[in-house]
């Protein structure tokens, strides 16, 4: 009770018990055992607060198949190890990385696509976390930009990936569960756009031309990993022109 009561979880008790009582096994537990005893408590004001010891707190247990990702399985997945071998050295553009970045309590979300060779980055406003119109539209082709693969993780607004296919005619592949360093580049992308998507904030008012207008800053950013080139020099060399770029920039602050 001790343990549970300075905020241990049954896990950590039981391999305290284990590293302090090596040679007792009478002294020592499993932490499934704990969960079960707690459980098993009748109902009342005790149960009630050793439950709320827990670091979850729910009234009955989950249990959580080993292994599994809970969220549900997405029909006709095609591994990330199924990529074929121009996306993984990164060659062509035209491969992208794809993710939600979430607001306050998973409430809001905007999409995110990375493309993996330029770092060109494009944003999409999300009308829930499951919408498919915004990634849609973030993965159709737009003004000459090449979009013919996305990677993304396995939750569940993918779950429509052979619709978002057959209109767009992206490929999509699916990461590992529990595995961001496969989109590693998406990740740290994500990072950079918490400078204008902080955490804990609603992203539900943020309206696609802002959402552009921050992608556009991210995309003539120069980036140490471009040789400090940036991301629109590389994706639209024909549509974009970064010594004007900068020329206007010092017009604007003069």
């Amino acid at each position: 009770m001790r343990y549970l009561k300075a905020g241990y979880s049954p896990e950590q008790i039981a391999g305290t018990l284990a590293a302090v009582h090596p040679d007792l096994p009478s002294l020592q537990v499993s932490h499934e055992t704990i969960y079960t005893a707690i459980y098993a408590m009748p109902r009342g004001e005790l149960r009630t607060e050793v439950i709320g010891w827990l670091r979850f707190g729910h009234a009955k247990r989950r249990p959580r198949v080993r292994g599994e990702d809970r969220r549900g399985k997405i029909p006709d997945m095609v591994s990330i190890h199924d990529r074929p071998p121009e996306i993984e050295e990164r060659l062509v553009p035209g491969h992208w990385e794809g993710d939600l970045i979430k607001g306050a309590y998973n409430r809001s979300a905007v999409g995110t696509l990375v493309e993996r060779t330029t770092l060109f980055t494009v944003l999409a406003r999300m009308d829930s976390r499951i919408g498919r119109e915004g990634l849609r539209s973030c993965a159709q082709p737009d003004r000459g930009q090449k979009r013919l693969s996305m990677t993304y993780d396995q939750g569940r607004e993918m779950a429509a990936h052979q619709k978002l296919t057959f209109d767009t005619g992206v490929k999509v592949y699916f990461a590992d569960p529990h595995s961001p360093w496969q989109r590693g580049i998406n990740e740290n992308t994500n990072g950079l756009l918490r400078q204008y998507l902080p955490k804990g904030s609603d992203l539900s008012g943020f309206a696609q031309d802002e959402l552009d207008e921050i992608a556009w800053k991210l995309n003539t950013r120069p980036r140490k990993s471009l040789g400090f080139k940036c991301p629109a020099e590389l994706f639209t060399p024909d549509a974009f022109d970064f010594k004007q770029h900068h020329a206007a920039l010092f017009a604007l602050g003069a």
